[in-house]
């Protein structure tokens, strides 16, 4: 049993639990990915995250995905991001909550106005500049 706990920790990803720049993106951009893009929908090649799938269940998934959305503004915050900044990731997160909590309505916005997503780009553009280093090259 121990040699396959040890196997299983090898071939999980690792989870940076530094502060530096390099490490903070890392860890929004793969809360952002589980929130928003874990997985397309069969037959519409659409990406729907866990923000999506908890927000069927009224109110409590609203506040849980909300919670969850909260702890990219709560990275920014120890990034030192502007106050301008950080209102903007709390509106982002706060106009998701609203229109999540509207029957029927909430579930297309939560495919339409995705708030992790628009945060994580305030986010990756502070790092751009702040951070430079941290900079990771996508093709």
């Amino acid at each position: 049993m121990a040699g396959s706990a040890q196997e299983a920790r090898r071939m999980a990803p690792e989870f940076p639990l530094g502060r530096d720049g390099a490490s903070v993106r890392q860890r929004v951009e793969a809360v952002e990915k589980l929130l928003e893009r874990s997985f397309t929908l069969p037959g519409t090649n659409q990406p729907v995250g866990l923000d999506a799938i908890i927000g069927l269940v009224p109110v409590a998934g609203d506040a849980v995905g909300a919670l969850m959305g909260l702890y990219l503004v709560w990275e920014a915050r120890n990034l030192g991001m502007s106050k301008w900044q950080m209102t903007r990731m709390l509106g982002n997160v706060g106009l998701d909550t609203v229109i999540g909590a509207i029957p029927f309505v909430g579930l297309v916005g939560d495919f339409l106005f995705r708030s992790n997503s628009r945060n994580l780009k305030i986010v990756r553009k502070h790092l751009d500049k702040h951070h430079p280093g941290s900079r990771v090259i996508e093709g």
